[in-house]
């Protein structure tokens, strides 16, 4: 029955159509009457469904803040209230926690691609999370190792190089993704002494 849709006619014509689920649990039927009150109520309801399921079909792809999915449903041209009303749904189905999703940022982030700490949380600001969630879930990251993580996949690639042109793109690789001098210097001495080793 989802995303299936419904016609109702009105004193004989054509009106509007519905969501079948909104439908069926107005419990609707050939010859029921409806007041205007009534028909608000069924539109208002199809309109909160059919957000709804847009939401649900851009959760699909990947968790998203709440900030994310709330500009997403707007852009879809849904009106405010809709939204807020949809958004407070799927925060009580467990479909829409900032703090989930922060978690599943940051784990995703530093396995597929390591950043500094304070680019990270730039990051999630701009997605809309708030600050005490940010500050909780990044309070362990430690910027040496993944900077160090970060270089690995790099460092497969400079590994002809002379120092002078290891340093400088493997520096400027790792400044790119937020880290700082110290750490720069640290994790490109760090590599780089792994391939005199291994060499």
């Amino acid at each position: 029955m989802r995303n299936k849709r419904v016609r109702l006619f009105l004193d004989g014509r054509s009106a509007f159509s519905l969501a079948a689920e909104v439908a069926a649990q107005a419990g609707l039927r050939a010859g029921t009457e409806l007041t205007d009150s009534q028909v608000d109520a069924l539109v208002t309801s199809d309109q909160r469904q059919r957000c709804f399921d847009a939401a649900a079909r851009y959760l699909h792809y990947r968790p998203r803040s709440e900030s994310e999915l709330r500009e997403r449903l707007r852009q879809r041209g849904f009106a405010g209230e809709t939204v807020e009303n949809v958004l407070g749904r799927l925060k009580q189905q467990g479909l829409v926690d900032d703090a989930a999703f922060t978690r599943f940022w940051k784990e995703n982030r530093e396995t597929f691609s390591p950043r500094s700490q304070q680019l990270a949380m730039v990051e999630l600001r701009k997605k809309g999370i708030a600050e005490d969630i940010i500050t909780q879930t990044m309070r362990d990251v430690d910027d040496a190792e993944s900077a160090y993580r970060a270089a690995a996949s790099k460092v497969r690639r400079l590994s002809g190089a002379d120092y002078d042109a290891f340093r400088r793109r493997l520096g400027q690789y790792l400044r790119r993704r937020g880290f700082s001098y110290s750490v720069i210097d640290q994790t490109v001495a760090r590599c780089w002494q792994e391939i005199e080793e291994q060499g």
